[in-house]
């Protein structure tokens, strides 16, 4: 039997299951891919909030890296928290030789509001980590800090968009799920636009969405999608994902990374 596509994540784990690095390999699964992991940071967390972080050493995440890519290969990367500035520039270096595509998701915040991301790491994200990257997928929250631009209507989306691909990526996918709405994101390559739309769901359970747009985005960009294409059906997945939504203890509750499956069988 033939592989099946191959997909590293480089990310935080979160331990409630809704998002980092166990909401993108539950995506890659979903996705018919094999998903691998180097583990960059650990958390406490739950549907109420974040309770502890610990970055790991820079050292663990480049073994991590070196024994999954050489050994076992891999057809596209997807970036989640990185937390720290020398973690960043460790994981941009790492990418420096890669022959595939690389989804940047540049977390900073949690869906609680819990700081993810370094504030000193900011510049190293701008400078290092995004030149690397085929696409980029930051929410509103996260342009702003990237790139001061505060988004309010669309065609602060599309300056947003511009800024970003000042800083090197091919593609930048604007996340607009914060504004009033159906729910709009706009991806440029600073030639072509692609806007994308969707209907809002009456859920409140949201935990993981940007993790799991960007992991099905990294699964599609694997098979061999164009960029448009890839992210046009990840977020497909990721709207019927979040209409199955659920609640999970106190909090805000995960996205239901296998809805599809649940749907077919």
């Amino acid at each position: 039997m033939s592989a099946p596509p191959r997909v590293l994540t480089i990310a935080g784990s979160d331990s409630g299951g809704g998002a980092g690095i166990q909401a993108d390999l539950k995506t890659m699964l979903a996705l018919g891919a094999h998903g691998m992991s180097v583990v960059t940071a650990v958390t406490a967390q739950n549907s109420v909030g974040v309770q502890g972080a610990w970055e790991l050493p820079v050292e663990a995440v480049r073994a991590q890296y070196r024994s999954v890519v050489d050994d076992i290969g891999v057809q596209a990367v997807k970036t989640g928290m990185l937390a720290s500035p020398a973690l960043v520039t460790t994981v941009a270096e790492l990418l420096a030789d890669a022959r595939v595509p690389v989804v940047v998701d540049p977390v900073s915040v949690s869906k609680h509001g819990d700081r993810l991301l370094a504030d000193d790491a900011l510049d190293a994200v701008r400078t290092r980590l995004l030149p690397r990257a085929t696409v980029t997928t930051p929410n509103l929250d996260e342009v702003a800090e990237l790139t001061g631009v505060v988004v309010r209507d669309e065609a602060g989306m599309r300056r947003a968009a511009e800024r970003l691909l000042s800083y090197g990526p091919a593609w930048a996918l604007v996340k607009g799920g914060h504004l009033p709405g159906d729910a709009v994101d706009l991806l440029t390559d600073g030639r072509e636009e692609h806007w994308l739309r969707a209907g809002r769901h009456d859920n409140r359970h949201t935990h993981g969405t940007g993790c799991t747009l960007a992991s099905a985005v990294s699964v599609g960009l694997a098979r061999g999608l164009t960029v448009p294409d890839a992210v046009r059906r990840a977020k497909e997945y990721v709207t019927g994902a979040i209409a199955a939504g659920f609640a999970l203890g106190a909090g805000i509750g995960p996205v239901d990374h296998g809805w599809e499956l649940r749907t077919r069988g």
